[in-house]
């Protein structure tokens, strides 16, 4: 469990051409990174976001299915982390957030994200 100064989150990333690390678990050389745009990684992920805030989808499930991180086969699930640990963006994103509640499109040099948090 998260502690007073730390949070839980899980996330939806999604990578693309402008990433630093163009592999994920799902496409670990990277191929179809290279050819994603930031601008489709980002309709994609706001497609995700309205299936899971309109209750079509279960976030565990896309990130299980579509995430680019290795959390996917936690269903996102980061854990706890407290400042420091995470790119700026995503952990002012994160501790901006009500638990349980998701975040709009976040970017990093990871790629862009959705965040819901958790803890």
């Amino acid at each position: 469990m998260a502690s007073a100064n730390q949070v839980r989150a899980s996330h939806i990333l999604v990578k693309h051409e402008g990433s630093r690390r163009k592999a994920s678990w799902k496409d670990p050389e990277g191929h179809i990174i290279k050819n994603t745009t930031r601008e489709a990684a980002v309709t994609q992920l706001k497609v995700f976001r309205d299936d899971i805030i309109s209750g079509k989808a279960k976030f565990e499930d896309i990130a299980s299915r579509f995430s680019d991180c290795s959390s996917a086969k936690r269903g996102g699930d980061l854990g706890p982390f407290g400042r420091g640990q995470m790119q700026k963006p995503f952990e002012d994103a994160t501790y901006a957030l009500k638990v349980g509640e998701i975040s709009d499109i976040v970017d990093t040099d990871s790629g862009v994200h959705i965040i819901m948090r958790t803890g």
